[in-house]
């Protein structure tokens, strides 16, 4: 079973959209569908790997060590035993919470970085451990969270440019759903 270079990009795609689309069935089916047209299992390896930061996300945090875990198994095993690792990781990934919030998250945060050009690193935040560091200020006024029985402290981590702007919104599904109960000072997220 072989295929042509659109064939290639048209199955990856079928292969991605079906895992993100939580259907285990269809991502074994394409998997196994380019494991027997000779499909380099690194490249199937590598997708998998994007795939758990770019859909799952924190909703599944531990499906990207599940896709690494697939990925090391595919220099480390190889094939064709490590087909049986590439499908354990698809069924994990398919079978998982999804959200693209980092995704959005990063997006808009380099956007902002470029609207904001070259907001200063506040003063407190600076590098103070280099001689001279204290005559400029710098780390004068920082607190430091683990000296709080919370483990965390209302303070600025942005330049003033971005301070109020919003980047990472945690979706309602798997374990971001949770983050909000512990992660202090943020907006709940909207609804989805």
């Amino acid at each position: 079973m072989r295929y042509g270079r659109d064939g290639h990009y048209d199955v990856i795609s079928a292969f991605i959209k079906s895992t993100r689309g939580s259907d285990a069935d269809a991502g074994l089916y394409w998997l196994a569908r380019m494991l027997e047209a000779g499909e380099d299992a690194r490249f199937i390896a590598r997708r998998l790997v994007i795939l758990a930061s770019e859909d799952i996300g924190m909703a599944d945090p531990q499906s990207l060590l599940i896709a690494d875990a697939a990925a090391r198994a595919v220099e480390f095993v190889g094939l064709p035993e490590a087909q049986l690792n590439l499908a354990h990781a698809v069924v994990h990934l398919a079978t998982a919470p999804k959200s693209n919030r980092v995704t959005a998250a990063l997006g808009a945060a380099r956007e902002a970085a470029k609207r904001s050009g070259t907001g200063e690193v506040p003063v407190h935040l600076r590098d103070a451990h280099y001689s001279g560091a204290a005559s400029l200020g710098h780390g004068d006024g920082y607190v430091y969270p683990h000296n709080d029985p919370s483990g965390w402290v209302p303070q600025d981590y942005r330049p003033s440019e971005v301070a109020d702007l919003l980047f990472y919104r945690p979706t309602n599904h798997g374990r971001e759903a949770r983050l909000r109960e512990f992660w202090p000072g943020h907006p709940p997220a909207p609804d989805d």
